[in-house]
């Protein structure tokens, strides 16, 4: 039995969320494989919001194992909120929720960390959510993270000890005024690792592979977007795991040839959160208007996001990367009103005209070519069917799949479950 993949195709906050949660009703096992806390899923419906940041979002449907892959690294404290806020829904996710024991563990030093190296870069920052991922990552690559099975061992405390005393001389190395009280850290973090471990910790690699000769179906489900991965996102502005599709085989112990369905979901626009290069980004009433519109405030910062045209070049590298077989299109909704819509269709790269994305897409080396088209005034966030579109949001629609040549399936009108219309 093939694994399905979900993944997103820009700088993240695509909408990834609400994708997994409609498609749930169709998979027996949810599988989150990259990524920490500093994601952010939203998920709207029967009028109330859901924001999740290390749970797969398929944890609100009944009959879904939903399963936090190895390639995951988990703060504990947050974990532990995120399980508190769902005890009001009287989920019983201690029957559906999975930790694969490979996982790593963020320390409250790791988040000290990234604080640390964050403002000791000055101008030159990187825009870090400051969750301490990096920092946990980095442990990982240098062989000195703590895992989620270490915790199962009589001695992890010593190792964890030995660790954060590294850290904490890092820390002092990097000689910026961060203030913290470690041992309230540390208390807040042990009474987590107590909650964590009321769960059913797995070796997930094995579970998904019996999983599959069951014929169980799977989705696996990732975090941040495509132009955020470490070695095809735009570095060093990045997020520190694989986002793209072979992220799902190294962080759920999937082989290659067990990929079926990669489903690449992208904003009708474009958004970036953070410190980086973006090639479309507005600064006028237009990307005021999708700012305000859609909402574009960051799920797990609250940080505001750049706003600016759909750019078609980075998008078909993404789907390219990612061999996507399927395309999601949200927040269609958002460009009604709209006079016009442009599309970023080719870069003026170093006095050439190019359409795949370059090296390095830093503003004094690419300028955006657009191709105008018309824009529509319906509110769509009232339609259920495709058939109700109107002319232009379907000229939009085909413009896109001839450029991509991959069909967009689904197009979300708005942010409930229920604004989702499959074409």
């Amino acid at each position: 039995m093939a694994v399905d993949l979900l993944l997103g195709l820009q700088w993240g906050d695509e909408g990834k969320g609400k994708i997994v949660d409609v498609l749930t009703k169709n998979y027996d096992i949810i599988a989150r494989f990259q990524g920490g806390p500093n994601a952010g899923h939203t998920l709207e419906f029967d009028g109330i919001k859901h924001v999740l940041h290390t749970i797969p979002s398929g944890i609100f449907h009944e009959n879904s194992i939903n399963l936090v892959g190895n390639g995951v690294v988990i703060d504990p404290v947050i974990f532990k909120k995120e399980l508190q806020n769902l005890d009001k829904f009287n989920l019983d996710y201690k029957k559906k929720l999975f930790i694969s024991r490979k996982a790593h563990l963020i320390l409250p030093t790791h988040r000290l960390l990234d604080a640390a190296s964050e403002a000791s870069k000055g101008k030159a920052k990187i825009g870090s959510t400051l969750k301490g991922i990096g920092p946990t990552y980095m442990d990982k690559t240098g062989r000195n993270g703590i895992r989620v099975g270490d915790t199962e061992l009589s001695d992890w405390k010593e190792k964890y000890r030995a660790l954060a005393n590294k850290h904490e001389a890092m820390i002092a190395f990097y000689n910026v005024d961060i203030q913290y009280n470690l041992k309230e850290l540390e208390a807040e973090f042990f009474s987590a690792v107590k909650t964590l471990k009321e769960l059913t910790f797995i070796d997930s690699e094995e579970y998904l592979h019996q999983a599959q000769k069951a014929g169980k179906t799977i989705l696996a489900e990732g975090a941040q977007g495509s132009l955020l991965d470490i070695d095809f996102g735009t570095y060093p502005y990045v997020t520190s795991s694989n986002t793209t599709a072979a992220g799902a085989c190294t962080g759920l112990g999937v082989a290659p040839g067990k990929i079926n369905e990669v489903f690449g979901i992208f904003k009708a626009y474009t958004t970036r959160v953070g410190s980086g290069p973006f090639p479309t980004e507005l600064f006028d009433d237009y990307g005021k208007t999708m700012g305000k519109v859609g909402n574009e405030f960051g799920a797990t910062t609250g940080r505001p996001r750049r706003c600016g045209w759909l750019d078609l070049v980075a998008l078909k590298y993404a789907v390219q990367v990612n061999g996507v077989t399927q395309l999601m299109m949200m927040k269609g909704d958002v460009l009604s009103g709209f006079d016009k819509l442009k599309v970023c269709t080719a870069y003026k790269y170093k006095g050439e005209t190019i359409t795949h994305l370059p090296y390095n897409i830093e503003e004094e080396n690419v300028q955006p070519i657009y191709t105008e088209l018309p824009g529509w005034k319906e509110d769509l966030t009232k339609m259920n069917n495709a058939s109700q579109f109107p002319k232009a949001l379907n000229d939009y629609i085909d413009f896109l799949e001839e450029a991509l040549e991959v069909p967009i399936k689904i197009v979300s009108v708005g942010p409930d479950r229920t604004q989702t219309i499959h074409r």
